[in-house]
């Protein structure tokens, strides 16, 4: 009886350092797992969806968004000046606030924001003056067909109908690649020739570029990437966050 008593008490202090170890084995595992956690939820990533930018609020409605250098501001306008010069700027040229969307037909949160969002924005200000709007493009190295696909939109922009194939893009998809942007070409009644020539010369692939740069130079590090009257908001944000931004630059 002793000795088990003595076995026993020679064990407490055993059991005691067990016990220890795996007390402090948990709790760095709980702080790693809460740090993969947050990073996961923060980081955004290149194709968007809960990217914000520095010091913003994730969740909520609110995108705090930054407000950026004049520099930025001034490769935002020209961005926009080219952009109208080409008839590519949707809405009244002077409304107040200007928004500028760097994006990827082959992205699933450029689609989603185009599908969702976008529509809400034209109805309540773009349609009414409050708002001009710009597509820019930023195609993703991984994504096969996208730098093909933005060349697609600039070549059907040469005849007049660049938003069109923007929105045959998004809406059927670029999964065809080059054989299928000549068939949306075909479906819009474009010269097929001309179209043809352009997307396979490659004629446009140096001014999709020029977007990508100065999107860069201005902080889009994925897509979709906003400025709003030089305000950076990044991902496929819902309304309310787009909403908010436009009405605090409205009043």
């Amino acid at each position: 009886m002793e000795e088990s008593h003595k076995a026993e008490q020679a064990a407490k202090p055993q059991k005691q350092s067990g016990d220890l170890f795996w007390k402090v084995a948990t709790v760095t595992l709980i702080v790693i797992l809460a740090v993969v956690a947050f990073r996961g939820n923060s980081g955004g990533g290149a194709t968007g969806g809960t990217a914000f930018p520095t010091g913003a609020a994730v969740g909520g409605d609110d995108p705090s968004p930054t407000v950026v250098v004049k520099n930025i501001i001034n490769i935002m306008n020209a961005v926009v000046e080219n952009a109208a010069e080409e008839e590519k700027v949707k809405g009244d040229k002077d409304a107040p606030v200007t928004i500028v969307e760097w994006s990827d037909f082959e992205c699933p949160f450029c689609a989603r924001f185009y599908e969702q969002t976008l529509p809400s924005i034209e109805e309540e200000y773009i349609k009414t003056g409050k708002v001009k709007f710009v597509y820019a493009h930023f195609p993703l190295g991984f994504h096969a067909n996208a730098q093909k696909a933005a060349e697609a939109a600039e070549c059907a922009g040469e005849q007049g109908k660049y938003w069109e194939m923007h929105d045959l893009l998004f809406a059927q998809g670029v999964q065809g690649g080059a054989a299928g942007f000549k068939q949306y070409a075909k479906n819009l009644g474009l010269n097929t020739a001309k179209f043809d020539a352009c997307l396979d010369s490659g004629a446009m692939a140096a001014e999709v570029q020029k977007d990508m740069a100065d999107g860069a130079a201005v902080g889009i590090q994925g897509t979709p990437g906003f400025l709003i009257n030089g305000k950076l908001v990044s991902g496929a944000q819902p309304f309310a966050v787009f909403k908010q931004v436009i009405d605090a630059e409205l009043n």
